[in-house]
């Protein structure tokens, strides 16, 4: 039976390493388990238009939806845990709010008015919020608030949240709070002050809260609940505890053994049934009690901040936990990496994955770290500038092109091995101008890609400007690296392999956005296998 959609709002107050996003796709999660068509978006109040031009040590990793939009790393989350694919209406910025209002007054569609925060811009975000909820795709939208409450870059959503309470009803909106309940050691006791002032400031912008989801390091006695409860104006059954967890993957379990689904349920006015995590159950035991462990090397330039690769290191848990094999990262700079200290830095390991990025900082060492274990036979995945510097190194080594590189390192190359896309050479501004969302990519028949994915034509996310030369594919094809994906469109090289290699992959789209629990992705899943394999015969 059709219902109509309801709104939950996450917001924030000062919180530690668990934070919003993981208790929304967690609870989202367990809304979905229960046959709810549930979905997540995030307004992040900073004013960029996206993330794309962010570095990553200022945001984490940008996270590219199939239809092109750079978001941030929450939408990440959301796709892991419910399977769903996210999209441009899943992430607003400020700066994605104030460039459209600011459009519509060029085009003249305020019929004069003067254009102001309220109702203009706060209407604007309404709409946003509603854009996912009025698609007839969703019962449940859950939207997360970015920021703390009380910033000043977040009132124009808390006023829109407010508004939007007001509009829809009190069966139809709810607002779920999150705040720290601090241990003080030294008196040995949590302290509620934080949260009863991260709840007056909410209530200050007239936004009270429904449920208070609170991130703890100890168990909430019932006194500290009860007091929660009567200065927050929260109900006692709405005081939920956020214990600190091993993995994120156990949070829906501890958010299902509060009852934070059936106060939310209750609250809206919709059914609570038993959710079915038996898949997810499924994958906490395989995560949890492995029979192996390897040792993988993620080699980058950002790797000071997790972060940075947080796809990745997710793939790395899901394809693991699909071996049943513990997978231990071992995070090495490229900077550290030269002739001398490679072998001392990679030997030990059973496989390398040499990770994204931009700019010529660190290159030289991912290109020696590729050499070794080329040479040495480890099996290896490079994704995007990863692969691109496999080409190049091959093309150094192999081919005996000394000079070879990209064209974004050395613009005056001799061997641009790799290259600027035909499509990029006229585009100026960096903000959403690469070659962005969903490609196909059609396969070579007998080829590791095809045994991988096991079709004939795949779709994978992209993020790039800069591509394989097709004016050195017959040198290196000759030379042994196999050419085994292309666009179908463009003929661009997307996959490289070493067939005398025990397991060299290269992919100029990156597999990690599309790995989720309910279906790890296959080129990680491979890469595992082939490190345990290693691991065996070392």
């Amino acid at each position: 039976m059709a219902i109509d959609t309801k709104y939950i709002f996450v917001t924030g107050g000062v919180t530690s390493s668990l934070g919003k996003g993981i208790i929304a796709a967690s609870l989202a999660k367990l809304l979905q388990a229960q046959g709810y068509r549930t979905t997540i978006q995030k307004l992040d109040p900073y004013i960029n238009v996206d993330p794309g031009t962010l570095n990553p040590y200022e945001h984490g990793e940008c996270y590219v939806t199939d239809d092109g939009a750079e978001t941030d790393l929450d939408l990440g989350h959301y796709e892991r845990f419910l399977n769903v694919p996210t999209s441009q209406a899943n992430n607003v910025t400020t700066g994605r709010i104030y460039q459209s209002v600011i459009e519509k007054e060029r085009r003249g569609e305020f019929l004069g008015k003067t254009v102001q925060v309220i109702p203009h811009i706060t209407d604007e975000i309404k709409d946003r919020i509603q854009i996912l909820g009025n698609s007839g795709d969703y019962d449940i939208v859950i939207t997360e608030i970015g920021g703390t409450v009380g910033d000043i870059e977040s009132l124009p959503y808390v006023e829109a949240v407010r508004q939007l309470k007001w509009d829809l009803g009190a069966d139809n909106a709810l607002v779920i709070h999150l705040t720290l309940i601090p241990f003080l050691a030294a008196a040995g006791e949590l302290k509620t002050k934080p949260t009863q002032h991260s709840v007056k400031t909410l209530m200050e912008s007239g936004v009270q809260a429904d449920i208070l989801v609170c991130r703890t390091e100890h168990e909430l006695p019932d006194e500290i609940r009860h007091k929660l409860a009567r200065f927050c104006n929260v109900r006692q059954e709405a005081i939920i505890q956020s214990i600190d967890a091993s993995t994120i993957y156990d949070v829906p379990n501890l958010m299902l053994e509060q009852g934070l689904d059936k106060v939310v349920l209750k609250s809206l006015a919709l059914k609570s049934d038993v959710p079915n995590l038996n898949h997810w159950n499924q994958f906490l035991t395989r995560l949890k009690n492995p029979k192996s462990t390897i040792t993988i090397g993620l080699i980058g330039k950002y790797v000071e901040l997790q972060d940075s690769y947080k796809s990745i290191l997710e793939a790395f848990i899901h394809a693991g936990a699909e071996n049943e094999v513990k997978v231990k990262v071992e995070s090495i700079h490229s900077e550290s990496l030269d002739p001398k200290t490679v072998s001392n830095s990679l030997s030990h390991l059973d496989a390398v994955l040499v990770a994204p990025g931009f700019g010529e900082r660190g290159i030289e060492g991912k290109i020696e770290a590729i050499r070794y274990v080329r040479e040495n036979n480890i099996p290896f995945l490079g994704i995007c500038l990863g692969m691109q510097m496999a080409v190049i190194e091959y093309s150094r080594n192999v081919l005996g092109l000394t000079d070879a590189n990209s064209v974004e390192m050395n613009p005056d190359t001799k061997n641009p091995v790799i290259n600027l896309m035909e499509a990029q050479k006229a585009v100026t501004e960096k903000g959403g101008t690469m070659r962005l969302g969903a490609w196909s990519c059609d396969l070579k028949p007998d080829t590791l890609a095809t045994s991988i994915y096991n079709s004939a034509s795949i779709l994978e996310r992209h993020r790039h400007r800069f591509e394989y030369n097709n004016d050195y594919k017959d040198q290196l094809e000759a030379a042994g690296m196999q050419s085994t994906g292309f666009n179908p469109e463009t003929n661009l090289v997307e996959i490289v392999e070493i067939p005398t290699h025990p397991w060299f992959v290269g992919v100029q789209y990156h597999p990690e956005y599309k790995s989720t629990v309910a279906n790890p992705h296959p080129l990680f899943v491979a890469f595992i296998a082939a490190a345990l394999k290693y691991s065996k015969t070392k």
